[in-house]
Formats: C-alpha cells, structure tokens, sequence
C-alpha cells in the first residue's frame, strides 16, 4: 500500500543536509535557522520539525517568523517530555524541515528509537531535511571523544547515516572564541558556566574535539572527490595537494632515495610523504630485515608514513596504491642490478613504472654503491634461495603488527587509525572494535574503519579479545596464520586503549591531589592568619577593659590607637570570612555573571569605601579619559577590594601599595603593586586565589609578577567598552565574538 501524502511534489528522496560541530554552543542550531530563515524569503516551503534553543535568546531569535510543527508529549516513568511530532510533520509534508539533533533518542514508546531514523523517513517522503551533529556522537569517534573529554556519549549516530548526507557544512570556532561566549552567557544558564568552563570545555578538550571534526570533514571531502573522480572516469591525479610515493625495496642505499623524496616533498608545505614496501612471494625483492627496519625509522623521522603490503607484481601493486592514494609523483632507486639479474626478474621496475605511471611523475635515484656493494650472479642466487621462505604474506604481517605495537605504546594513533591499518593489512571490508554493554546485552562501538562497519555480533569474522572486547569484520582472512596475527592486533589495540585510560584516570587524580594540597595549605595559612588578627584584637580589647577596671589611665590617643587596632583585626577576620564564602559558592557554580560596559572610576570608589582606614594608605594613578570596561561590576568591584586590602594587610610598615590603570591598545590594564613578603615559596593569600578564580569567571586575564624589589605585582587586564555615538542606548560589544556579530 502507497501512503501519499498532501502536497507530496513527487522528487524522490529528500536532500540531508548536516551542520556539523565540534562542541555544543559553536552555532549549529544558529546556523541552520539562517539557512531555513534564507530560503524561506526565497519562498520555499520551510517548517521546523524539532528545534532546541536550550533557552538561547539569540538562538530563540532566529526562530522567529519560522513555521513550527507543535511537538508530540509523552509519558515516560511519571514524567512528561515531549518529541517531534513525526506523522505531523509527514502530514504537512514541506520542501524542507529543520530537525535539530540527529543523534538524540526519543523516548520509549515513539515508532523509532533514534532522530535519524525520523529523518530516514521524512527524506524518503521527499522532504529536504536540514539537522545538526556534534563531532562526538559519531560511533567512530565517541570513544576518542571519551578518552578526550571524559564524559560518556550515551546518544551515537552511525557514520554511515552521516557519510550518506548530501551536503555537510563545518561549524568551526576556536576554544578561546567558544569559551568567551559561555562567559557572556550565550550557551549556558550563569549556575553552570563554572563547572563546563573548568571540566568539559576545557581549551585542551576544545581544542582536540576541534581537530577531530576538521580531521573527518576533510576525509569526506577527500572521499567526495576520489568517488567523484570514480564516476566520471578520471584517472589522471588531482593535484589538489602534493603526495610524494617512496618504494622502498629494503636493499641498503635505499636512505639516499627516501631522503631525496623527503626533499622533494619539503618543497611543498602540506604535502604528504608516504613509502611502500611490496613484499612478493618469489623473493626476489626481500632485502635484509634490519635494513627494512632502519629505513622505516628514517622514514619516520622526516616526518612520512610507511605501509608494507602484499604483491605478486612490485610494479602492479606500486602504480595500485599510487592511483588509490591520487599520488603526483613516484620516487624510485635506480636498479644496481647486472643484465642477468634483470633478465631474471623481467624488465626493470623502474622501467615498468615509468611506462605505466600515466600522468604520475616518476623520480629515478642513484643508490650509494658504495653502500650497496657490487652484485654478482652466485650471492643473488644464493640469496633469493634462503629468503623465499620468509618473503611471504605473514613476514609482512608480523611487521605491521611490530609497528602496531610500537605505535600503541607511544600513544601514537588512535583507534581508529589502527583498525583502518589493520582493515588495509588484511584486506577487510570493514572491521570494528566491539565492548560489551554493561549491565544489560548488546554491545557498544569502541571504534570502527571502513564503509558500513559492524555495528554488533553477526559480522563475517568475529574475533574475541577478551571478555568484553570483540572484533569483528566485513570480510574473510585468508589462513589461520593471518587469523592469528589479526587476534594479536586486536590485542594491541586493546592494550593501548586500556592504558591511556589508566593514564588519564592517573593524570586526573594527579591533578585533583594537587588542587587539595593546594586547597588545604591556603586554609592553613588562612586559619594562622585569621588566628594572629583575633589574638591582636584580643590583645587590644583587654587592654581597654583593664584600664577601666585599674582605674589606668590611659590617653585619648592610646585608646583610639587600640580601638583602631581592633577594628582593623576584627575587619580583616571578617574579610577573610567573606573570602572563604565567595570561594565556596565560586566553586559550587552559585555565581552568577553578568558582563556590561563599567565605570572603572566608579568600581574604584566603591572599593576604597570598603577598605576603610586603610584607604589613605593606597596611591591611585590613573590615566586620562579611561574607557569602561565589560566587565560583571560586582565581581569586578570584589576582586579589586580583596587585592586591595590584602596588598595593604601586606606591609603594615613598608611603602603604601600602588594601583595604576592605563590603556594600552584598547584594552585597560589595572596593576596593584605593594612591598610585601614573598610568597613563592608558601600558599598564595586567599585573597589572590578568590581573585584569581572570580577573573576567570568572567575570563579576564589576571597575572602576579615579582617586583625587582622584591614586592608584588597583580595585573588585571580588562576589554576595553567600545566609544558609543552621542545618546546611542549602551550595549556591550565583546571582540572577536562571532554570535555577536552576526546579531
């Protein structure tokens, strides 16, 4: 039975197009509202199916004037959520739908149990859909994703849906970029800033996630290219970057052609150098193992890859592999071979080559005959006899596996870069690597390589690792010996992912043992202070209640003197106390933040009416017509009367510390320079670590230097307001932040 449904246009399968990002917060769902916003202007039909602004008020703008699908509520467990309303959206039947997160699972009791399947059937309806995709949903690469960032991807998407889409457009942004808008409050509510800032958003994690989106966007490209290349019968290389073929044959000499192609290969930034060892049956081209050996080590360290692979024809099999990898050019050693050796093993290799290279550029090399030595017919023979036996398929094998190892112990490769080596070794359609699910059956992707990976048990070959690691395969080995080396890689691999696991586990612990160390000297130091400045204040306070119970006299000057005193410590304890509260409620994510155009002036003020007495005992030196800053004002007017005052607490008796703010290159930098004590070698005061963490909180670089003198420096450098035209309303202007611009 044919459903049609109304305003069906009858164009066959819809259009997917994907905007894919590394981290939440880049600008996906912004990104495909514009789109759906531009050609609704051009009068195509466009509704939004599911779309999350997740309380984004510019996100939410975007949105506006759009046609929006009501959503499908649902019970689940006593709760009510609610989905895209699939028949709804069919029975509309649009050109075009926006359906926000293609990875998200619906709830139990929808007719499909994930968003892409919805999408599958809106697109075989004929409706263009347009979605978004993190990076790290991606079943090949939530495990990288894992190790990286540390938190589970409970929702994955198969590569494949996301390899099928039509059009896939890169949402890019750089950390520094990212985290700025989370500090405006542009991709989290204020109580959760902190805690993303400090974990999952870290620049490190930001920075590698953004790699691996750039690094998979490129291999679609590539893959676009070699397919369209394919269909239309290109055979002739495109030069869209320069990849530089070394055949290596593993007779000593070879290091003079290797480092001749690696010059080669110098010459073009962003070309690739890639070597090839054929490794035939009948012996004739197998060179002495250690030879091999140090010529991948030289290899390596010019900065290019070394594959080993199986071939009955060394000419064959090195023009195959140049034409897969769209090779510009070809580099080879001359043969120092005599005639008859030629004439054994038929006509040269590089000769051969070179007629069958097509518009391959094909590179002849002198070897160092000195190196090499001279040939003669008897060793030769000799020589092909005794390594027919071990140029065979498992010697090539068994190397790979050597390098496989060496590579996983390193840290060198990641999952899925070695199970696309091993794919390519035993000549596998598609292998992945399979970890059974916890608490319940099926299994889990670790990582996969290949089109159409297994995505569970059932596949062609099935190898167990352990008792929850399994690889399987689309595809067949060919012997026993090959079955047993590709258990032994699968191992390795295992191994390496166990490994950094544990490593990561250890650096975290490492890091979390350095915070409470740090932590608990700053309390120590803390508490010894708080305890000198009550018994000072104790000190003075018996003092006045002696004199009124002696009968001591004392003069109006001494008793101001140790009022003075008294207030002075209980004020400083009190600070203390409001310091250690602020640093609590910092790190449980209960401050909130709000950026603005500030008057420094203004904060300045408010900070010397705080600091009391010791307010006289501070120079100011400010320069002309400073601009505002943006910045939260009272976190602002926080950080600087705590460094104030602890600068003052600091040298009761040296020189009075020194705030100047001036303006350099359109930004204001305020620095508070005093004589104290140096603090290099005990706990930073308390005040400076709640300075410090408040300025992160609204990413304001904060720094301490030493003075010459021995003192303290603290400078805080703040983005300077942009001039606003005359009876223009404020507004604040963040640099270099994208979403801002667009709005």
């Amino acid at each position: 039975m044919t459903t049609s449904y109304p305003g069906e246009r009858g164009h066959g399968r819809g259009k997917l197009r994907i905007y894919l990002g590394a981290a939440p917060g880049v600008g996906k769902t912004y990104a495909m509202l514009a789109e759906g916003q531009r050609r609704r202007t051009r009068g195509t039909d466009v509704v939004g199916a599911l779309i999350e602004t997740h309380g984004r008020r510019i996100t939410a703008a975007m949105a506006e004037g759009l046609e929006i699908v009501p959503r499908r509520t649902m019970n689940h467990r006593g709760a009510s959520l609610t989905e895209m309303d699939l028949d709804a959206v069919l029975a509309r039947h649009p050109q075009v739908a926006l359906v926000d997160e293609l990875a998200h699972t619906n709830v139990p009791g929808c007719r499909n149990a994930k968003r892409w399947q919805d999408v599958d059937e809106l697109l075989e309806a004929g409706i263009d859909v347009i979605t978004t995709l993190n990076i790290q949903h991606l079943e090949s690469l939530s495990t990288v994703a894992r190790q990286v960032t540390g938190v589970e991807q409970r929702e994955t998407l198969p590569d494949d849906v996301a390899r099928r889409a039509d059009q896939i457009e890169l949402v890019d942004m750089t950390p520094e970029a990212l985290r700025r808008r989370m500090v405006h409050g542009n991709v989290y509510p204020p109580n959760r800033i902190e805690a993303a800032l400090t974990h999952y958003f870290r620049p490190g994690n930001l920075t590698a996630l953004r790699e691996l989106a750039l690094l998979w966007v490129a291999d679609r490209v590539e893959e676009g290219m070699q397919r369209y290349r394919a269909e239309h019968g290109i055979a002739a290389p495109w030069e869209t970057r320069e990849r530089i073929v070394v055949g290596i044959a593993g007779e000593q000499g070879d290091e003079a052609v290797i480092r001749r192609a690696a010059r080669i290969a110098a010459r073009t930034p962003g070309s690739d150098l890639l070597a090839v060892h054929v490794d035939r049956d009948d012996g004739l081209t197998a060179g002495p193992d250690r030879a091999l050996d140090t010529q991948q080590a030289l290899v390596a360290s010019v900065g290019g890859s070394f594959q080993q692979i199986p071939g009955e024809d060394v000419p064959e099999t090195l023009l195959r592999f140049a034409q897969a990898e769209n090779a510009t050019q070809i580099v080879l050693g001359a043969s120092l071979r005599g005639r008859v050796l030629t004439l054994l093993s038929g006509k040269s290799i590089p000769t051969r080559v070179a007629r069958r290279a097509g518009h391959i550029d094909v590179h002849l090399v002198s070897r160092d005959r000195k190196a090499t030595g001279r040939w003669s017919l008897a060793g030769s023979l000799a020589r092909i006899r005794s390594r027919r036996a071990q140029a065979r398929r498992a010697t090539a094998e068994a190397a790979a596996l050597t390098r496989l190892a060496a590579a996983v112990l390193r840290g060198h490769g990641d999952p899925p870069a070695l199970l696309e080596e091993i794919r390519q070794m035993f000549g596998l359609d598609a292998v992945s690597l399979l970890e059974r699910r916890p608490g319940g059956p099926g299994w889990d992707v670790v990582a996969s390589a290949g089109e159409r990976p297994p995505e569970g048990l059932g596949a062609d070959l099935e190898v167990p690792v352990d008792t929850t690691m399994t690889l399987a395969a689309r595809g067949r080995v060919a012997n026993r010996e090959d079955l047993r080396v590709l258990r032994s890689c699968a191992a390795q691999i295992v191994a390496g992912i166990s490994s950094r696991h544990l490593e990561e586990q250890d650096a975290e612990a490492a890091w979390h043992a350095a915070d409470l160390r740090s932590r608990t000297a700053l309390l120590a130091a803390t508490g010894e202070n708080a305890h000198e400045q009550l018994a000072g204040a104790r000190t003075a306070l018996t003092t006045l209640a002696a004199s009124e119970d002696d009968r001591t006299v004392l003069t109006p000057e001494d008793r101001v003197r140790l009022l003075t005193e008294a207030a002075r410590a209980v004020d400083q304890v009190s600070r203390l106390v409001d310091d250690l509260r602020d640093l609590s409620r910092l790190h449980a994510g209960a401050v909130e933040t709000y950026l603005r155009p500030v008057d420094l002036d203004e904060v300045l003020a408010a900070c010397l009416d705080d600091l009391g007495p010791g307010r006289q005992e501070v120079t100011l030196s400010l320069a002309e017509d400073l601009p505002d800053v943006i910045a939260d004002a009272t976190l602002l007017t926080r950080i600087l009367a705590s460094l104030l005052a602890d600068a003052v607490h600091r040298c009761p008796a040296g020189p009075p510390p020194a705030l100047t703010a001036s303006c350099p290159n359109g930004w204001v930098e305020v620095r508070i320079t005093d004589q104290g004590p140096d603090e290099r070698d005990g706990p930073a005061s308390l005040a400076l670590r709640l300075a410090t963490d408040l300025a992160d909180t609204m990413s304001v670089t904060l720094r301490c230097d030493r003075t010459p003198s021995g003192g303290r420096t603290v400078i805080i450098i703040l983005p300077a307001a942009a001039r606003l035209p005359s009876g223009a309303p404020p507004r604040a202007t963040y640099p270099d932040d994208e979403e801002m611009q667009l709005r």
